[in-house]
């Protein structure tokens, strides 16, 4: 295991010092609605996200690639939490890159602003496309039409964001993709409080590093972290005794996995704490029927205590 990590890292640090282009589409995106940030990105490149996506809640959005500049990423979001907009913030960045012509980014700010920016270095098919709170880009493309399906998908899916860059990224590849074929692919989305425990922006950080089919290993691992994302903000907001919020939060990532145990079981704390009794044993024993070893968390659960001397409870948490 560690061999093989090391092999990955290797192959990844060859490619930035022999100057390979980071080849690939991306878009970078707002939600004017929830305030989420997200860049979705795809490439015949080996773990295309660690390299080209960069984000920060309440700031905005950068995706560098081709010859990509990583300070761009870092760099770009600290001059558009200093208020900069994602034009004003490109401007900087070109101005102090000697080989900028060999760049692309997208840039999207916490207002809305967007840009999107291909130097005339880089390798064709080169292009990108932008709008109130969207910029997409790529370069080594099969030609213009990834980008404009990229954009009309953006444009008239609905759903999350996380749906609607997914969306966008899959159109890009049904219309070519990268000309080279397919390797990685990442999707990121940051919102305040919405990471682990309500402590960071990462409500959604996938990665699809090498893989013969990365988009559709990425839907599979977006369903999943759309459900967490969920799951976390309502155990979070259960935490914090907020539990009207919880409850909502809940029941939606139970909606996306109904068949998933431990899920279950939290939902049926949640709606407990919500003063929900009768719908909080249906879901633990739901939880209990698809994992029979969460009778033995139950029964020591204090988060239980109100069901303690419920029948139904006694007798779901008997051995048999």
């Amino acid at each position: 295991m560690r061999a093989a990590k090391l092999t990955c890292l290797l192959l990844l640090l060859t490619a930035v010092a022999e100057g390979r282009n980071v080849s690939t589409f991306s878009i970078v995106a707002r939600d004017p609605k929830t305030g989420e940030l997200g860049v979705a990105v795809a490439s015949r490149f080996f773990s295309v996200g660690s390299v080209v996506p960069y984000l920060k809640a309440g700031t905005g959005a950068v995706a560098t690639q081709a010859n990509a500049n990583v300070t761009y990423g870092p760099r770009g979001l600290e001059l558009m939490a200093q208020g900069a907009t994602a034009d004003e913030t490109l401007k900087v960045l070109l101005r102090g890159d000697s080989n900028a012509k060999t760049r692309q980014a997208g840039l999207v700010a916490a207002d809305g602003s967007s840009v999107s920016y291909t130097g005339d270095g880089c390798t064709p098919w080169a292009g990108g496309r932008s709008g109130p709170n969207y910029a997409l880009q790529g370069n080594i493309l099969a030609g213009e039409q990834v980008v404009v399906a990229m954009e009309k998908a953006f444009l008239q899916t609905s759903g999350t964001l996380a749906q609607r860059i997914f969306a966008s990224l899959t159109a890009g590849e049904a219309a070519g993709g990268d000309s080279r074929g397919k390797q990685s692919a990442a999707l990121v989305i940051v919102r305040e409080g919405a990471g682990y425990g309500g402590n960071n922006d990462r409500a959604i950080d996938i990665r699809v590093d090498d893989h013969a089919e990365p988009f559709v290993e990425l839907g599979r691992l977006l369903r999943y972290a759309e459900m967490n994302y969920a799951w976390n903000e309502g155990w979070t907001a259960f935490v914090q005794k907020r539990f009207p919020e919880a409850l909502e939060a809940q029941e939606r990532a139970a909606k996306l996995m109904p068949d998933m145990p431990e899920l279950i079981y939290d939902l049926a704390v949640i709606r407990l704490a919500a003063g929900k009794r009768d719908e909080a044993l249906q879901a633990l024993e739901r939880a209990v029927t698809l994992n029979p070893k969460l009778k033995t968390q139950a029964g020591r659960d204090t988060d239980m205590d109100a069901l303690r001397e419920h029948p139904r409870f006694k007798r779901l948490i008997s051995n048999p």
